[in-house]
Protein backbone atom coordinates (compact mmCIF):
# COMPACT_ATOMS: atom_id res chain seq x y z
CA UNK A 1 0.00 0.00 0.00
CA UNK A 2 1.20 3.51 -1.16
CA UNK A 3 0.58 6.44 0.66
CA UNK A 4 0.92 9.23 -2.46
CA UNK A 5 -1.75 11.52 -1.33
CA UNK A 6 -4.44 13.32 -3.37
CA UNK A 7 -2.64 16.85 -3.20
CA UNK A 8 -4.46 20.54 -3.76
CA UNK A 9 -4.40 20.67 -7.19
CA UNK A 10 -6.38 23.85 -7.48
CA UNK A 11 -9.14 26.27 -5.64
CA UNK A 12 -11.88 23.69 -6.54
CA UNK A 13 -10.35 20.01 -6.86
CA UNK A 14 -7.66 17.98 -5.00
CA UNK A 15 -5.91 15.65 -7.67
CA UNK A 16 -3.60 12.48 -7.96
CA UNK A 17 -0.29 13.35 -10.45
CA UNK A 18 1.15 9.78 -9.93
CA UNK A 19 -2.06 8.73 -12.23
CA UNK A 20 -2.30 11.47 -14.82
CA UNK A 21 1.30 10.89 -15.48
CA UNK A 22 0.34 7.53 -16.65
CA UNK A 23 -2.64 7.84 -19.10
CA UNK A 24 -2.28 11.06 -20.93
CA UNK A 25 -5.11 13.34 -21.23
CA UNK A 26 -6.46 11.64 -17.57
CA UNK A 27 -8.28 13.57 -15.14
CA UNK A 28 -9.17 12.15 -11.86
CA UNK A 29 -9.45 13.72 -8.13
CA UNK A 30 -12.26 14.91 -5.83
CA UNK A 31 -13.62 18.07 -4.83
CA UNK A 32 -13.25 20.24 -1.79
CA UNK A 33 -15.85 21.93 0.05
CA UNK A 34 -14.76 25.56 -0.95
CA UNK A 35 -14.91 27.63 -3.98
CA UNK A 36 -18.87 27.67 -5.13
CA UNK A 37 -22.07 29.20 -5.07
CA UNK A 38 -24.07 27.37 -2.37
CA UNK A 39 -25.02 29.10 0.91
CA UNK A 40 -26.23 27.77 4.53
CA UNK A 41 -25.07 24.17 5.43
CA UNK A 42 -24.66 23.56 2.07
CA UNK A 43 -21.77 26.63 1.67
CA UNK A 44 -20.04 26.43 -0.94
CA UNK A 45 -19.29 23.92 -3.89
CA UNK A 46 -22.37 21.17 -3.30
CA UNK A 47 -21.95 19.14 -5.78
CA UNK A 48 -25.08 16.99 -4.42
CA UNK A 49 -28.27 17.43 -6.49
CA UNK A 50 -30.35 15.56 -4.00
CA UNK A 51 -29.37 17.03 -0.59
CA UNK A 52 -32.16 19.66 -0.69
CA UNK A 53 -29.94 22.59 -1.30
CA UNK A 54 -30.95 25.30 -4.00
CA UNK A 55 -30.75 23.43 -7.69
CA UNK A 56 -29.64 26.73 -9.50
CA UNK A 57 -26.93 27.21 -7.28
CA UNK A 58 -26.03 23.30 -7.80
CA UNK A 59 -26.32 24.17 -11.08
CA UNK A 60 -23.88 26.93 -11.19
CA UNK A 61 -21.18 24.83 -8.95
CA UNK A 62 -21.19 21.87 -11.24
CA UNK A 63 -20.76 24.30 -14.63
CA UNK A 64 -17.83 26.01 -12.74
CA UNK A 65 -16.45 22.18 -12.05
CA UNK A 66 -16.88 21.42 -15.92
CA UNK A 67 -15.16 23.92 -17.12
CA UNK A 68 -12.07 23.82 -14.52
CA UNK A 69 -11.87 20.18 -15.43
CA UNK A 70 -12.79 20.89 -19.33
CA UNK A 71 -15.05 18.22 -19.33
CA UNK A 72 -18.73 19.36 -20.42
CA UNK A 73 -21.85 18.44 -18.57
CA UNK A 74 -22.79 16.93 -21.59
CA UNK A 75 -20.10 14.03 -21.26
CA UNK A 76 -20.73 13.44 -17.29
CA UNK A 77 -22.24 10.54 -16.42
CA UNK A 78 -23.75 10.86 -12.63
CA UNK A 79 -25.26 7.65 -10.82
CA UNK A 80 -28.53 7.49 -8.24
CA UNK A 81 -26.29 6.45 -5.33
CA UNK A 82 -28.19 3.80 -3.11
CA UNK A 83 -25.77 1.70 -1.28
CA UNK A 84 -25.57 -1.19 -3.08
CA UNK A 85 -22.91 -2.86 -4.92
CA UNK A 86 -24.89 -2.73 -8.77
CA UNK A 87 -21.96 -1.51 -11.18
CA UNK A 88 -22.88 -0.19 -14.88
CA UNK A 89 -20.86 -0.18 -17.80
CA UNK A 90 -21.61 3.00 -19.52
CA UNK A 91 -20.59 4.45 -23.04
CA UNK A 92 -21.11 7.69 -25.23
CA UNK A 93 -24.75 7.24 -24.95
CA UNK A 94 -24.78 7.92 -21.25
CA UNK A 95 -22.94 11.30 -21.55
CA UNK A 96 -24.95 13.75 -19.61
CA UNK A 97 -26.97 11.36 -17.64
CA UNK A 98 -27.43 13.18 -14.19
CA UNK A 99 -25.36 16.06 -14.87
CA UNK A 100 -27.99 18.22 -14.69
CA UNK A 101 -31.14 16.59 -12.86
CA UNK A 102 -31.02 13.78 -10.36
CA UNK A 103 -34.07 12.11 -11.87
CA UNK A 104 -32.33 11.44 -14.88
CA UNK A 105 -29.22 9.78 -13.13
CA UNK A 106 -28.27 6.40 -13.85
CA UNK A 107 -30.53 4.59 -11.78
CA UNK A 108 -29.56 2.24 -8.82
CA UNK A 109 -25.78 2.84 -8.96
CA UNK A 110 -22.69 2.68 -6.97
CA UNK A 111 -19.88 1.90 -9.48
CA UNK A 112 -19.24 3.03 -13.42
CA UNK A 113 -16.74 1.77 -15.84
CA UNK A 114 -15.85 2.67 -18.94
CA UNK A 115 -13.12 2.31 -21.51
CA UNK A 116 -14.42 5.31 -23.87
CA UNK A 117 -12.78 8.61 -23.96
CA UNK A 118 -14.49 12.22 -23.00
CA UNK A 119 -16.38 10.69 -20.44
CA UNK A 120 -16.55 11.96 -16.97
CA UNK A 121 -17.56 9.40 -14.45
CA UNK A 122 -19.02 11.07 -11.16
CA UNK A 123 -19.92 9.69 -7.69
CA UNK A 124 -21.15 12.13 -4.32
CA UNK A 125 -19.51 12.09 -1.03
CA UNK A 126 -20.07 12.78 2.31
CA UNK A 127 -17.78 10.38 4.64
CA UNK A 128 -18.04 7.45 2.32
CA UNK A 129 -15.23 6.26 0.32
CA UNK A 130 -14.22 7.13 -2.99
CA UNK A 131 -12.83 4.03 -4.84
CA UNK A 132 -11.10 5.05 -8.05
CA UNK A 133 -9.90 2.19 -10.72
CA UNK A 134 -7.32 2.22 -13.42
CA UNK A 135 -6.01 -0.16 -16.03
CA UNK A 136 -3.95 1.81 -18.16
CA UNK A 137 -3.24 -0.54 -21.05
CA UNK A 138 -6.81 -0.99 -21.59
CA UNK A 139 -7.71 2.50 -20.98
CA UNK A 140 -10.85 1.15 -18.33
CA UNK A 141 -11.12 3.30 -15.42
CA UNK A 142 -13.59 3.14 -13.02
CA UNK A 143 -15.12 5.04 -9.97
CA UNK A 144 -17.43 3.34 -7.02
CA UNK A 145 -19.19 5.12 -3.76
CA UNK A 146 -18.46 2.82 -0.82
CA UNK A 147 -19.68 3.64 2.40
CA UNK A 148 -20.31 0.71 5.12
CA UNK A 149 -22.90 -0.94 3.16
CA UNK A 150 -21.26 -1.35 0.23
CA UNK A 151 -18.30 -1.46 1.64
CA UNK A 152 -20.05 -4.73 3.10
CA UNK A 153 -21.34 -5.81 -0.07
CA UNK A 154 -17.85 -5.98 -1.61
CA UNK A 155 -17.84 -3.35 -3.89
CA UNK A 156 -14.30 -3.19 -4.13
CA UNK A 157 -13.85 -7.18 -5.20
CA UNK A 158 -17.08 -6.31 -7.61
CA UNK A 159 -15.65 -3.64 -9.65
CA UNK A 160 -12.13 -5.95 -9.85
CA UNK A 161 -14.19 -8.60 -11.10
CA UNK A 162 -15.70 -6.11 -13.96
CA UNK A 163 -12.35 -5.29 -14.62
CA UNK A 164 -11.16 -8.75 -14.74
CA UNK A 165 -13.97 -9.08 -17.56
CA UNK A 166 -13.13 -6.68 -19.67
CA UNK A 167 -9.23 -8.26 -20.27
CA UNK A 168 -7.65 -6.63 -17.18
CA UNK A 169 -5.77 -9.40 -14.69
CA UNK A 170 -6.00 -8.35 -10.72
CA UNK A 171 -2.57 -7.73 -10.96
CA UNK A 172 -2.73 -5.29 -13.79
CA UNK A 173 -5.61 -2.78 -12.12
CA UNK A 174 -4.30 -0.12 -10.25
CA UNK A 175 -7.07 1.26 -7.24
CA UNK A 176 -7.02 4.56 -5.17
CA UNK A 177 -8.90 5.08 -2.37
CA UNK A 178 -9.94 8.87 -1.73
CA UNK A 179 -10.59 10.67 1.07
CA UNK A 180 -13.16 9.61 3.72
CA UNK A 181 -13.89 9.51 7.41
CA UNK A 182 -10.82 8.24 9.55
CA UNK A 183 -11.30 4.94 11.52
CA UNK A 184 -10.92 7.27 14.60
CA UNK A 185 -13.88 9.29 13.50
CA UNK A 186 -15.62 6.65 12.41
CA UNK A 187 -17.98 4.65 15.44
CA UNK A 188 -20.31 1.26 14.37
CA UNK A 189 -22.02 -1.62 16.14
CA UNK A 190 -21.76 -5.07 16.58
CA UNK A 191 -24.37 -5.18 13.26
CA UNK A 192 -22.09 -3.43 11.17
CA UNK A 193 -18.84 -5.08 12.40
CA UNK A 194 -20.66 -8.71 11.59
CA UNK A 195 -21.19 -7.76 8.37
CA UNK A 196 -16.98 -6.76 8.13
CA UNK A 197 -15.70 -9.90 9.62
CA UNK A 198 -17.91 -11.88 7.33
CA UNK A 199 -16.67 -9.84 4.38
CA UNK A 200 -12.91 -10.40 5.97
CA UNK A 201 -13.41 -13.81 7.11
CA UNK A 202 -10.16 -15.04 5.54
CA UNK A 203 -8.42 -12.49 6.28
CA UNK A 204 -5.72 -11.99 9.32
CA UNK A 205 -6.10 -8.41 10.42
CA UNK A 206 -9.09 -6.68 11.68
CA UNK A 207 -9.68 -3.04 10.54
CA UNK A 208 -11.43 -2.12 13.58
CA UNK A 209 -11.04 -1.57 17.14
CA UNK A 210 -13.16 -2.48 20.10
CA UNK A 211 -13.99 1.04 22.17
CA UNK A 212 -16.69 -0.97 24.69
CA UNK A 213 -19.93 -2.64 24.81
CA UNK A 214 -21.00 -2.44 21.25
CA UNK A 215 -19.06 -0.31 19.75
CA UNK A 216 -16.32 -0.49 17.54
CA UNK A 217 -14.11 2.25 15.98
CA UNK A 218 -13.75 1.16 11.66
CA UNK A 219 -11.70 2.15 9.41
CA UNK A 220 -13.56 1.91 6.26
CA UNK A 221 -10.77 2.65 3.84
CA UNK A 222 -8.38 -0.08 5.20
CA UNK A 223 -11.43 -2.43 5.07
CA UNK A 224 -11.35 -1.92 1.32
CA UNK A 225 -7.85 -1.82 1.28
CA UNK A 226 -7.96 -5.67 2.49
CA UNK A 227 -11.17 -6.33 0.21
CA UNK A 228 -9.08 -5.15 -2.52
CA UNK A 229 -6.01 -7.71 -1.78
CA UNK A 230 -8.59 -10.44 -1.17
CA UNK A 231 -9.01 -9.73 -4.84
CA UNK A 232 -5.91 -9.99 -5.86
CA UNK A 233 -4.96 -6.44 -6.30
CA UNK A 234 -1.42 -6.29 -5.09
CA UNK A 235 -0.60 -3.91 -2.02
CA UNK A 236 1.90 -2.01 -4.35
CA UNK A 237 -0.82 -1.34 -6.91
CA UNK A 238 -3.21 0.48 -3.91
CA UNK A 239 -2.78 4.46 -3.05
CA UNK A 240 -4.99 5.55 0.39
CA UNK A 241 -5.14 9.08 0.73
CA UNK A 242 -4.47 10.14 4.28
CA UNK A 243 -7.14 12.54 4.47
CA UNK A 244 -10.33 12.26 6.75
CA UNK A 245 -13.34 14.24 5.62
CA UNK A 246 -14.37 14.52 9.36
CA UNK A 247 -11.07 16.10 10.53
CA UNK A 248 -10.57 18.29 7.44
CA UNK A 249 -13.28 20.76 8.38
CA UNK A 250 -12.28 23.22 5.99
CA UNK A 251 -11.88 20.92 3.09
CA UNK A 252 -14.59 18.78 2.73
CA UNK A 253 -18.25 17.97 4.17
CA UNK A 254 -18.97 15.41 6.37
CA UNK A 255 -22.22 14.46 6.88
CA UNK A 256 -21.70 12.45 10.93
CA UNK A 257 -19.73 15.96 11.95
CA UNK A 258 -22.32 17.60 10.02
CA UNK A 259 -25.40 16.25 11.35
CA UNK A 260 -26.75 14.70 8.64
CA UNK A 261 -27.67 18.53 6.99
CA UNK A 262 -24.04 19.12 4.77
CA UNK A 263 -23.20 19.07 0.98
CA UNK A 264 -21.30 16.59 -0.96
CA UNK A 265 -17.92 16.36 -2.81
CA UNK A 266 -17.78 14.74 -6.46
CA UNK A 267 -15.32 12.41 -7.13
CA UNK A 268 -14.30 11.96 -10.96
CA UNK A 269 -12.19 10.12 -13.52
CA UNK A 270 -12.40 10.21 -17.09
CA UNK A 271 -9.97 10.87 -20.14
CA UNK A 272 -9.72 13.15 -22.80
CA UNK A 273 -8.58 11.48 -26.68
Amino acid sequence: MTNQAFIKKDHLTFSLPLWENLLPGLEIGITRKQGGFSEGAYKSLNLGLHVNDDNAAVKKNRQQLSENLGFPLESWVCAEQTHGNNIRWVTKQDGGKGSLSYSESVRDTDGLITNEPNLLLTMCYADCVPLYFLYPKGRLIGVAHAGWKGTVLDIAGRMVEEFNNHGAKAEEILVAIGPSICGKCYQVDDRVIDKVKKLLEDCNEKPYNHKYEGQYELDLKRTNYLALQQSGVPSKNITVSGLCTVCEEKEFFSHRRDNGKTGRMMSFIGWKE
